[in-house]
């Protein structure tokens, strides 16, 4: 989502960057490339004009003027200005004080409000509700069918009296309104925490349908109406929002479908012209595809400043606590990391979601769209395949794993005895740096800082030892004469046993008395030089 937004405006600031002082010209040509990025990213007219003028009006302050760095002064008013036209700051749903909550969904058909029913179920018992989902939507084909099978995915009840149209240009059975009245008495009597009513969607702005669902409202009195919009449906996400707004009164937003080839128009348009805050977002297929839509960090997203928060919010939800406190008890030990503990680790990663999901919630990704987009996630499939035709024997010591024992395990993953070999090359780099870690107490040391264990000649493209010892380099300047070289040797052993620390305030031992300079300790065919 925000693909191209983000490209865009992410270029326009890189060209700020390093400038001393902005001038008006500079100002109004960022402007400018921020006007084209939002317009085509289907952003609405009145939308971009508000928003691009707030950004100039503060741009040419004293804030600006007087910045260190005023391109980064901008960014960052171009972030604050993103955050409150998304609606500043995330808003929970509204829960019931007495009885059952009822939340119902309005929306143009094919936005996926049924999907997004499900979803909403499942993620209101995910914090320990009772939802039961109502199917008032009978107007669709195989509408109810459709959330019987959403409810039932989502282990949540469906409380559906009525079986709708079950093909085209079937006539309508039933009324919805009647529907949506027993399935709120329906949760009283079973005592269900929140009720989630479906209603059919509209293909338009239609005034019949619009009436059915003021009906509706108007019976059960929700506690939330959530006008569910697709948001590749661009501009008319705002005519579209303002007609729900006014025939039915909505309380809030959901997004659906922003895992898609979208450009994100509707997620800016429909806060800042309806007023009414953006709740939550569907973010894929899956049940769990799905989340609180939070301003601050959609904004950190689109200009490629990252999710983190986002990002370690799912890792709580799908990382085993115990298992996490047994692999650092395992390396605090100092004991090896095996490929069984690779299997495990790789498959709490599997249960977080898509890999291009989470690595796109890193910051500066954006700059390596191209190859987020070709990274192929069946690839974790393949190692989880290669990993689990071995056996507990060779998980635990990859150093059997002779070619027999390597075509055997290929053989029963799928793969080719290359991809083994592969494998097993990169688990070796990543249990060597493990060892530095552990030995070292932390990252291995950078180049150049050390030779010990945490060197990074261990690591992935470093040099290997292969287990011997460098041999030791020849010093220029010593003296052939015996006499001479043992003084050189004294010399050297009191230069190691004197202390290393340097003065107060100094670093690296500089500061310490040095000793004068004896010329006899050189060579002679070097004491030329010195006459």
């Amino acid at each position: 989502m925000f693909a191209n937004l983000s490209d865009r405006l992410t270029e326009t600031f890189r060209n700020l960057r390093g400038k001393g002082r902005l001038t008006e010209a500079d100002i109004d040509g960022t402007i400018r490339e921020i006007r084209r990025a939002l317009l085509d990213a289907d952003v609405a007219v009145p939308v971009v004009r508000t928003f691009t003028g707030n950004i100039r009006e503060r741009a040419l302050g004293a804030e600006v003027s007087g910045a260190l760095n005023p391109g980064q002064q901008v960014v960052k008013i171009v972030n604050e200005e993103l955050v409150s036209i998304l609606g500043g700051e995330a808003r929970s749903l509204k829960h019931a004080k007495t009885g059952p909550t009822v939340i119902m969904l309005a929306g143009l058909q094919g936005a996926g409000k049924t999907t997004l029913a499900g979803k909403l179920a499942h993620h209101l018992k995910g914090q320990g509700h009772t939802p039961l989902l109502v199917a008032a939507d009978l107007q669709r084909p195989n509408a109810v069918n459709q959330l019987q099978v959403v409810g039932e995915r989502a282990g949540v009840p469906v409380f559906a009296p009525e079986p709708g149209v079950t093909r085209e240009g079937e006539r309508v059975k039933g009324n919805p309104v009647k529907v949506a009245k027993k399935g709120l008495k329906e949760a009283e009597q079973r005592q269900h925490s929140v009720v989630i009513v479906d209603t059919a969607g509209r293909l338009g702005v239609d005034q019949e349908l619009m009436k059915q669902a003021a009906d509706i409202r108007k019976a059960i009195e929700p506690d939330e109406v959530l006008f569910v919009i697709d948001a590749m449906i661009g501009q008319d996400a705002v005519a579209t929002a303002q007609a729900f707004d006014q025939g039915v009164n909505i309380t809030g937003v959901v997004l659906t479908k922003l895992d898609g080839d979208t450009r994100g128009g509707a997620a800016l348009s429909v806060r800042e012209v309806t007023g009414k805050p953006i709740l939550f977002a569907s973010t894929g297929e899956k049940l769990d595809e799905f989340e609180v839509f939070h301003p601050d960090r959609m904004a950190s997203r689109i200009l490629d400043m990252g999710d983190i928060l986002t990002l370690i919010e799912q890792a709580e939800r799908s990382f085993d606590q115990a298992e996490a406190a047994r692999m650092a008890e395992k390396v605090s030990k100092g004991e090896d990391f095996t490929l069984a503990d690779f299997l495990v680790q790789m498959q709490q990663l599997k249960n977080m979601g898509s890999m291009k999901k989470m690595l796109g919630m890193l910051p500066g990704m954006g700059q390596m769209r191209e190859q987020l987009d070709n990274f192929d996630e069946r690839e974790l499939v393949r190692i989880e395949a290669i990993v689990q035709s071995m056996t507990p024997a060779e998980r635990d010591n990859p150093k059997i794993l002779n070619g027999s024992r390597r075509s055997r395990i290929a053989a029963g993953s799928g793969t080719q005895v290359s991809d083994v070999n592969s494998l097993v090359k990169r688990f070796e780099d990543a249990q060597k740096m493990m060892r530095a870690m552990t030995r070292g107490g932390g990252m291995p040391q950078m180049p150049g800082a050390g030779g010990g264990p945490g060197a990074w000649g261990g690591l992935p493209g470093g040099k290997k030892s292969r287990g011997k010892q460098a041999a030791p380099k020849k010093v220029k300047g010593k003296s052939g004469n015996p006499a001479k070289r043992a003084q050189q040797e004294a010399a050297a052993r009191d230069r190691t046993a004197a202390p290393q620390q340097g003065a107060p305030g100094s670093a690296f031992g500089l500061g310490q008395p040095q000793p004068d300079f004896d010329p006899s300790a050189v060579d002679a065919d070097l004491s030329k030089y010195f006459k």
